[in-house]
């Protein structure tokens, strides 16, 4: 059987809860962060953004829980054919905040979770034939049930001629030896333990661990004498993480220090949070050695991927992606604590966004003054109008990718609502939040503007940036710290951001002066996810304002056109064409004629959602013909 999937987890799968606030006990914690988490699942997330072809076995709930840790999963392009659905158990929660730089206290819920239930039965041997690495955790051998599961599915890797894998992972209260409380504790010394990991140990290709870690496997507090013992029951390639001082390889015999271990070189940066870094540098392990690297150069992978997963908050959202860490290696550290260092953030951040979005045609009904001045309209009115917009939407998307809306959340609300989870794009906009004050702290981050915080993460932070004075290129300053604010804001919250560009008045951004404004973004340190712009005059125009977002951040998301249809040289479908624009905006010419005859009682809810769907529909039509008139695909 062809071998296409290059790794396959198998063990524990959690929802993580991390506490939003630092260097507070975990009873004091206001507000949490909700990550995927346990380390095969961290594991297989962490390889697929280095790029291998990752699978996961294990089980989850039949509940929200459960559906998250599957979507995530497949939104960072982890295989879930194995990850089963558990009718009958809860997805296990683990509850971890960061009190300082040397407790980070969690709490495990886990009793009869869904995870633990693992058994023989669930592990396909077709499955594990399509890898060619197979990796378990310690945990998943604390229990006679998943112990078989994990036998069962190294023996068949083993045979199938695929590598194995070991993070030996020792949780001591996961092994029943201490309390709920003392989830932090990661050594207490057990002799059932240690004759449990060592039956296994001749299973495996490579082993890893802490130095604590090696103490339980080889049964002795002295490091050296405990992988001896290990190297006594394994051939497997012995890798002890050493914490700041990196780690150590030993292929063969263990010779009477660490040092004389392959290492790799270790990186001095700030330790933020330690919970998952084992996770991080597994996965950059596993990097090095399923495509063959040496061992120094492996090492150097997981050191540089632990490096990065201490400084940030969360497990798998702190790994970085494969150009992100290309990127790092090759400009090495510039700020200690890697978390402050903006260049290296923003790659993390557009390399591991949560979705693909190659064409987006969307429907905006977001202004609410454009409502407010047609007869009948209300609050009331305007608010069930908009959910006949979201359904007109959908109708035209009729299941299909990249179709999106742009709604408000005050007389929008219940669209909002109705589009959550539809698969569209929402965009909803800036102007609903308060922004406080225009100055900026020292280290350059704004204050922060009040309301994302109920966002949710699917939604794109929408910002006007109306230029009040245009003159040589340049804007008024104080039009800036709106726009850095709410910039700064969304990325805190985890939300896109697409920038709008206006001009004075109802006039638009002149020719002259959109690309001196573009540049002007990243001289102030903003790099917006997308584009919302009025098309140019011209094709040259276009052009030199393609390059300046480009300079801006290469890794932009896109533009979207608004008023493709009005292109004033007929340069509309040489932008259409253009791999950077993305799609297109449109608003009243989609609403207006069904919202003024439905405002005024000529037009029933189904007869504003065809007509509003006949539109939009035709725009989308014209927009995909002028993609293929330029040589492009149609979307």
């Amino acid at each position: 059987m062809e071998k296409d999937l290059d790794l396959i987890t198998i063990g524990r799968s959690s929802v993580d809860l991390y506490g939003a606030q630092i260097g507070g006990r975990l009873e004091d914690m206001g507000s949490f962060e909700k990550y995927i988490g346990g380390s095969p699942t961290n594991m297989a997330a962490g390889t697929a953004r280095l790029g291998l072809r990752s699978a996961l076995i294990t089980r989850v709930g039949d509940e929200h829980m459960g559906r998250f840790i599957r979507e995530e999963l497949e939104r960072e392009g982890v295989d879930t054919t194995c990850v089963i659905t558990d009718p009958e158990r809860l997805t296990a929660l683990v509850l971890l905040g960061i009190r300082d730089s040397d407790r980070f206290p969690l709490i495990f819920y886990r009793s009869d979770c869904a995870d633990m239930a693992l058994c023989e039965g669930d592990i396909d041997p077709e499955f594990i034939a399509r890898a060619r690495c197979v990796t378990v955790t310690g945990t998943h051998l604390s229990h006679p049930r998943t112990e078989s599961a994990a036998i069962k599915a190294l023996e068949l890797a083993r045979a199938s001629g695929a590598r194995t894998a070991l993070d030996i992972d020792y949780r001591p209260n996961l092994w029943g030896l201490s309390g709920h409380g003392d989830g932090e504790n990661r050594y207490i010394e057990n002799a059932r333990v240690t004759e449990k990991l060592q039956s296994t140990l001749h299973l495996f290709d490579l082993i890893v661990g802490t130095e604590e870690e090696f103490h339980i496997a080889g049964g002795s507090t002295d490091t050296v004498e405990a992988l001896r013992a290990v190297r006594g029951k394994s051939g497997a390639t012995l890798v002890c993480k050493r914490g700041p001082m990196g780690a150590a390889a030993f292929t063969g015999a263990v010779p009477d220090t660490l040092d004389e271990g392959v290492s790799g070189p270790g990186f001095p940066i700030e330790v933020y949070n330690v919970l998952g870094a084992g996770d991080g540098f597994m996965s950059g392990l596993l990097k090095g050695w399923l495509t063959d690297r040496d061992w120094r150069t492996a090492l150097t992978y997981a050191n540089a991927c632990g490096a990065l997963a201490v400084s940030r908050h969360g497990c798998t959202p702190a790994y970085p992606s494969w150009d992100e860490l290309r990127f790092f290696l090759r400009r090495g550290v510039r700020i200690r604590a890697l978390r402050e260092d903006s260049e290296l953030e923003h790659v993390h951040w557009a390399t591991n966004r949560r979705r693909d979005w190659p064409s987006l045609r969307v429907f905006a009904f977001d202004r609410v003054g454009t409502f407010e001045g047609i007869d009948g309209a209300g609050r009331e009115r305007i608010g069930r109008f908009k959910k006949l917009c979201v359904e007109a939407a959908l109708r035209v998307a009729s299941g299909r990718p990249g179709y999106g809306i742009f709604c408000d959340g005050r007389f929008g609300r219940d669209a909002l609502y109705a589009a959550a989870g539809s698969g569209l794009w929402i965009g909803r906009s800036s102007m609903e939040l308060p922004v406080y004050g225009s100055e900026t702290s020292a280290a350059g981050a704004c204050i922060d503007c009040g309301g994302l915080d109920e966002w949710p993460l699917e939604h794109v932070v929408r910002f006007r940036w109306r230029i009040d004075r245009q003159r040589d290129g340049m804007t008024e300053g104080s039009s800036e710290a709106p726009l850095r604010q709410v910039f700064a804001a969304a990325r805190r919250h985890r939300l896109e951001f697409m920038l709008e560009l206006d001009g004075p008045g109802a006039e638009r951004v002149s020719d002259g002066n959109l690309v001196e404004i573009i540049r002007r973004c990243g001289e102030i340190g903003v790099r917006p996810d997308w584009f919302s712009l009025a098309p140019p005059a011209t094709g040259q125009v276009w052009s030199d304002v393609r390059d300046a977002i480009l300079e801006n951040d290469p890794y932009v998301r896109g533009v979207l056109i608004s008023g493709h249809h009005s292109s004033r040289d007929g340069s509309g479908v040489e932008i259409a064409g253009h791999g950077l624009v993305k799609g297109f905006v449109a608003g009243e010419s989609v609403f207006g004629k069904a919202a003024h005859a439905w405002m005024g009682g000529d037009l029933d809810d189904a007869g504003a959602v065809g007509e509003m769907a006949l539109v939009f529909g035709n725009l989308c039509r014209d927009w995909s013909r002028q993609r293929t008139s330029s040589g492009e695909k149609a979307a």
